[in-house]
């Protein structure tokens, strides 16, 4: 059943604004909570090899997936509270990654678009 960004978004606020919340949720401590929860999804992957971390999601897939939660959810929350539009800029900057990374040169290329 796919879900919309903007029905998610209204979901988190649902439940965030029943708990009387968003006082503590401005813009920088959603910015610090994303940063502390994108940290304990890369615990996960600290000191594994590319395989090692194959296994390590195939073992802990719902860990992870509630750590991705966790930062999606503070993101989503994020845009709401500073009016930016998700789907929107997400476009955009996959509009502007389009133009820096063209096929022809990116293909397989794991530079950055300054080392194309």
């Amino acid at each position: 059943m796919p879900t919309s960004i903007e029905s998610l978004t209204a979901e988190i606020r649902a439940f965030r604004d029943a708990r009387d919340w968003r006082q503590f949720h401005n813009p920088k401590e959603l910015a610090v909570a994303i940063t502390a929860e994108a940290g304990e999804l890369l615990q996960h992957f600290v000191w594994q090899s590319p395989e090692q971390s194959d296994q390590r999601v195939a073992d802990r897939r719902d860990e992870l997936a509630s750590e991705m939660a966790d930062i999606a959810i503070l993101l989503f929350e994020l845009a709401d509270n500073c009016e930016v539009s998700l789907p929107e800029a997400i476009r955009r900057k996959l509009a502007r990654n389009e133009a820096r990374y063209p096929v022809a040169k990116a293909r397989g290329s794991n530079k950055k678009y300054n080392e194309l």
